[in-house]
């Protein structure tokens, strides 16, 4: 039996990357009807997980089913942590506007870009990307599961693939960025395809 699962989200990459997690594994992801018909809830918990828990729950109110919601980031350790529950919105946070780069930067760009200018001259590079998973169902929240993934901030980006941050973040044991590995590589390691592997059993219990 296939089941369907909505991902609140409408970041093309978090689409792609729990289609891949979920192949084969009897779930279906999809982007709800009507998505973008429905406001946005604030995003102002201090975690990724509360964040997670607020989205599933507000858009499960919406959206008739399963609903997936996530929250991830980054977390830079010389940055105390930053940016955090802030990831997406880095740059835009601190008025950050490069110069001589034109226009048309996309806000991936601008983040890697303030990233970089934030570590310049800094040693300790060490990172991890973090992804809080949370499911709902008209209201009630099912199930949680937390991944991530150790790393480090390259001086420079390297690769075309994946989104955010991922053509800085250089996986040691691979020698490659998350944006030099192909989609399989990157669910089996990505703090994505490890949150959704710690939720896939008890979400295949629920449902089965």
């Amino acid at each position: 039996m296939t089941v369907t699962l909505y991902a609140a989200t409408t970041n093309p990459g978090k689409l792609r990357d729990f289609s891949v997690a979920a192949a084969e594994s009897g779930f279906v992801i999809e982007p709800p009807p009507d998505f973008k018909q429905i406001s946005p809830p604030p995003e102002n918990e201090p975690t990724f997980a509360g964040n997670a828990r607020v989205k599933a729950l507000y858009y499960s109110r919406f959206i008739p089913g399963l609903v997936l919601a996530d929250d991830s980031g980054l977390e830079v350790d010389a940055l105390g942590g930053e940016p955090g529950v802030r990831s997406a919105r880095f740059a835009q946070d601190a008025g950050y506007e490069p110069r001589g780069t034109g226009p048309g930067l996309t806000d991936d760009e601008r983040n890697n870009l303030y990233l970089l200018s934030r570590l310049r001259g800094v040693t300790d590079r060490t990172a991890r990307y973090r992804c809080a998973l949370a499911v709902a169902r008209d209201g009630q929240l099912l199930l949680t599961a937390e991944g991530t993934v150790s790393g480090e901030i390259l001086p420079a980006a390297r690769g075309n693939g994946g989104f955010g941050y991922d053509p800085l973040f250089w996986i040691p044991q691979l020698k490659f960025t998350m944006a030099e590995i192909s989609l399989e590589q990157k669910h089996a390691l990505s703090h994505r395809g490890r949150a959704f592997r710690a939720l896939l059993p008890r979400l295949t219990q629920l449902t089965h």
